[in-house]
């Protein structure tokens, strides 16, 4: 037996095993580096009736921490957006995402991360569903939305190559167990086909 990090497990586990490790891998990490009060560094004791860490000084909670993100499917009638950030496998494409800001809407997260990356405005956000992201702690909001205007301009800090593909044309795209390939293959059907082999 060896020991693996969860992203070197992520396709070989069953989903269950795969979310429940990723479940325990966010709860312990936020163990690990919430030991402290942020506001007066006294040392956190466990609270018993809740997940939660209490500072027996000031009183004040500390949750275990979520990092929200939007992530979207852009359509363009039969052809679909999708990029490649500089940090994916070799030949790997994916929809675009972005965490959420401070006192930022989640369509007004997916205005401006499609913009920023990008340089295109969409239109018709739509609510896809979400999928906790253990990576270390994030909760990916999904989204679908439709091109409005202006053309690809990437911003070559976060983005390699962007792109329309058609169903016939598709790049190496991620594996089933993510809501990134969730929304694909759901454009996938909607355009009445399917996708084989061409999966991280």
């Amino acid at each position: 037996m060896i020991f693996e990090g969860l992203r070197q497990l992520y396709g070989r586990l069953d989903e269950d095993f795969f979310w429940i490790a990723g479940r325990a891998v966010q709860i312990i990490d936020w163990d690990r580096t919430h030991r402290f009060c942020g506001r007066c560094g006294t040392p956190l004791r466990i609270k018993s009736t809740e997940r939660a860490k209490e500072c027996p000084q000031c009183g004040l909670l500390h949750f275990p921490r979520l990092a929200p993100a939007i992530i979207v499917l852009v359509e363009r009638g039969k052809q679909l957006l999708l990029a490649r950030s500089r940090h994916f496998m070799p030949g790997m494409f994916s929809v675009l995402a972005g965490f959420v800001e401070p006192g930022e809407s989640l369509e007004n997260a997916v205005v401006r991360e499609v913009r920023e990356e990008v340089g295109i405005d969409v239109k018709d956000i739509k609510y896809f569903g979400s999928q906790p992201w253990p990576f270390p702690h994030s909760l990916m909001i999904g989204f679908t939305a439709t091109y409005a205007s202006g053309e690809i301009t990437i911003d070559d800090t976060e983005i390699e190559e962007a792109g329309w593909f058609t169903v016939d044309s598709l790049p190496r795209i991620p594996g089933k167990i993510s809501i990134a390939r969730k929304l694909i293959d759901w454009f996938l059907a909607k355009q009445g086909q399917f996708v084989i082999g061409k999966c991280h």
